[in-house]
């Protein structure tokens, strides 16, 4: 009866082990998608009138829009979309402590406004430089704020 106790135990947690396994798979195999073909940035993302929970994920960069994926997810379309088109920077600001554990060690937060709301994006300072840069670079006669 042990015998067969400790096979049971012993297959049940074989199959844990693949199921973490290609899980684990699963996301770097998603994760290579959205970066191979370059323009992305490591970048959290925080609703203020929500839940106030920073998101770890990737931004890539499509033309006129930043593309917003959550790192844990399997969707290969983006959770929000980020238009340059009337996107409005209110706010420019450092981690406080209790968020600095959540964010990379030198991010910088911007508090940006377009049409879908508010929201908060924290990334590290070279990041947050070309994101700006991305910003300022809209073609002329485009409407940006």
């Amino acid at each position: 009866m042990g015998e067969y106790l400790a096979w049971d135990i012993g297959g049940l947690l074989a199959v844990v082990l693949v199921a973490v396994l290609a899980a684990f798979a699963l996301l770097s195999l998603r994760r290579w998608l959205l970066e191979r073909r370059g323009g992305t940035v490591e970048c959290s993302l925080r609703d203020p009138h929500g839940r106030g929970v920073w998101r770890l994920g990737i931004g890539r960069y499509n033309g006129d829009e930043l593309l917003w994926f959550a790192i844990f997810g399997i969707r290969l379309r983006p959770r929000r979309v980020v238009s340059r088109r009337g996107l409005v920077v209110s706010g420019r600001r450092k981690p406080e402590a209790e968020e600095e554990a959540a964010l990379q060690p030198d991010a910088g937060i911007l508090e940006i406004q377009d049409g879908e709301g508010t929201v908060e994006l924290a990334m590290s300072g070279a990041a947050l430089t070309g994101f700006l840069a991305w910003l300022e670079a809209a073609p002329p006669g485009s409407p940006i704020a």
